[in-house]
């Protein structure tokens, strides 16, 4: 069962900051709790990574994952859909950015189906974990900058 995750942040940066920062994803590893690595396999013309690699830390264990991303929303947002993985079915997700007030409203949208065997509460909780961690990394970041 596929389960769905949103939530959104308000970042105290221009939405291309925001932009810039969430797109880098070979340095996700550097800010990204729980990413230990992650590699672009194929880039388009303008060099935002269209095929990624990562290797997370989930569920105690190491997870390995390949996403697709299409950039038809950029600046205003990108999104992505599961390729291959290890223990997942679907990772299908979205980031917006919206200027708002003095900074960035991002909005950040999760479908998740994990290939094992999970209560389904323990699936919306771990769903919603990934991503208010993953909001919380990038505002931290992007506001450091």
């Amino acid at each position: 069962m596929v389960d769905e995750a949103h939530e959104r942040i308000q970042v105290d940066a221009s939405p291309a900051r925001c932009f810039a920062r969430a797109s880098a994803f070979d340095e996700y590893p550097e800010w990204a709790d729980g990413v230990k690595q992650a590699t672009v396999l194929a880039r388009d013309a303008d060099g935002r990574g269209t095929r990624v690699e990562y290797h997370v830390a989930a569920l105690g264990r190491r997870v390995r994952y390949v996403l697709d991303y299409d950039f038809t929303d950029a600046p205003r947002g990108f999104s992505w859909s599961l390729v291959e993985g290890d223990m997942v079915r679907t990772l299908d997700g979205r980031y917006g950015f919206d200027a708002a007030d003095d900074g960035t409203l991002v909005d950040y949208t999760l479908r998740v189906d994990l290939a094992i065997p999970l209560p389904g509460i323990v699936k919306r909780k771990a769903s919603g974990m990934i991503v208010g961690t993953a909001l919380r990394d990038l505002k931290r970041v992007v506001e450091a900058e």
